[in-house]
């Protein structure tokens, strides 16, 4: 399966999900819950191991999954997570629940953002920065910041598929092919 068909997969999941726990009132409560999951899938060798065998039936892994979360989770959350065990994709979880956090935070008006600078920002810079951007968007916007000192400066921005570039190495370019095209230079 490609990146888009897994992405694709999972975001159905993820709208499902968010629906059931709407319906159930507790949007963001089941947002935890499934990070939790995703979390322990992804630190978890034996569980990881266990939940991806396929010497291991569905229905084995369903049983063991309900003994684990039946006194933790509500009870169509975990008729939800034996859905995916029993459709062969709870190696998805990881993703439904990177899918089901921006679903919620769409509905709720947020929007992530990853966010490149040349150096480490203190917290007031982190404000600064959140509070341009999401001036700039329009919606609130939660920057998770990446330290890369090769663009030298600036910011580089990626809302979705935007891309907003205002590094000083891209300038840099720009200016450098300008004064190339340039005759006599």
């Amino acid at each position: 399966m490609s990146t888009e068909q897994r992405a694709g997969v999972a975001s159905n999941y993820a709208e499902t999900l968010l629906s059931l726990a709407r319906k159930a009132d507790d949007a963001a409560g089941w947002g935890v819950m499934l990070r939790q999951l995703a979390t322990a899938l992804s630190t978890d060798e034996t569980l990881r191991l266990f939940l991806q065998s396929p010497r291991i039936a569905s229905s084995k892994k369903s049983e063991v999954l309900s003994k684990a979360l039946e006194d933790r989770v509500p009870r169509l959350f975990l008729r939800f997570v034996q859905a995916l065990v029993h459709n062969r994709r709870q190696m998805l979880i990881p993703a439904v629940a990177d899918a089901y956090d921006t679903l919620l935070d769409a509905s709720n008006g947020i929007v992530q953002a990853k966010v490149t600078v040349a150096r480490e920002l203190n917290d007031a810079d982190r404000m600064d920065l959140a509070a341009r951007l999401s001036a700039l968007v329009g919606r609130t916007v939660m920057p998770h910041l990446t330290v890369d000192p090769e663009i030298l400066g600036g910011v580089v921005v990626r809302v979705g598929d935007t891309v907003m570039d205002g590094s000083v190495r891209r300038r840099l370019g720009l200016l450098r092919r300008r004064m190339m095209a340039r005759p006599g230079i």
